[in-house]
């Protein structure tokens, strides 16, 4: 498809009114991870770095949904993914902001999943075969990126990040959250390579992986089209 043909596909679908959501969705989520969980000095972030990242962030992750949301699937899987997109944006502002994946947003896309799923209305995982293989992917590449942490020392990777990649492999399948991983790493590789030849960080600086888990998870959910459902 040439430019024409992808600017008229855009134009066509959902992409530009959920991106404009997504816009706003993603200021909205960096103003309240300035003040929500409370800073330890009390103190409300001003607007800087963060705060355009989080925008773009959130004006992709709408216009993505929107052109999901047109490929046709009903509303309850629209309504239950939506839930989730907004809650990821969310989790990426915090994250950046403080480091920090609230258990009030990562534990419940837990039995979110479970749910859709007994519902019917998940439309990534359909058979119980294929939840079995995703919670089995979901423990076991969670417990590994969790061994793998352990030589560089304590908050390599967060609980945060091993609760929230639990619910996405429950809610996305197994293939996909694997793909998110990989997904995730690759983009959080290239992030460190240019701060680091920009000189704004150190090879021994923190950089926290849960942004680039989010970005992984926003791809697995909503670009990936080939990947077997289960």
């Amino acid at each position: 498809m040439d430019l024409g043909g992808i600017v008229a596909t855009l134009t066509s679908s959902l992409a530009l009114p959920f991106a404009a959501i997504g816009f706003a969705w993603g200021l909205l989520a960096d103003r309240l991870a300035a003040r929500w969980p409370a800073h330890d000095d009390g103190q409300v972030r001003p607007v800087d770095w963060r705060t355009p990242t989080v925008v773009i962030v959130g004006l992709v992750a709408g216009g993505l949904f929107g052109v999901w949301a047109g490929r046709g699937y009903d509303a309850a899987a629209i309504a239950l993914v939506g839930a989730v997109i907004l809650g990821l944006v969310v989790l990426f502002a915090t994250d950046l902001d403080q480091r920090l994946l609230p258990d009030v947003l990562t534990l419940p896309l837990i039995p979110l999943a479970l749910a859709a799923f007994v519902l019917g209305i998940n439309p990534f995982v359909h058979t119980t075969g294929g939840l079995v293989v995703a919670a089995v992917a979901a423990v076991v590449l969670t417990a590994g990126m969790y061994v793998l942490s352990l030589p560089f020392g304590a908050g390599a990777i967060g609980t945060g990040d091993l609760k929230l990649l639990v619910g996405v492999g429950l809610l996305g399948g197994a293939g996909r959250l694997l793909t998110g991983l990989i997904f995730g790493a690759i983009a959080g590789a290239v992030a460190i390579i240019v701060l680091v030849v920009a000189r704004r960080i150190t090879l021994r600086s923190y950089v926290p992986y849960g942004p680039f888990l989010i970005l992984g998870a926003l791809w697995a959910l909503l670009v990936l089209q080939d990947l077997p459902t289960g």
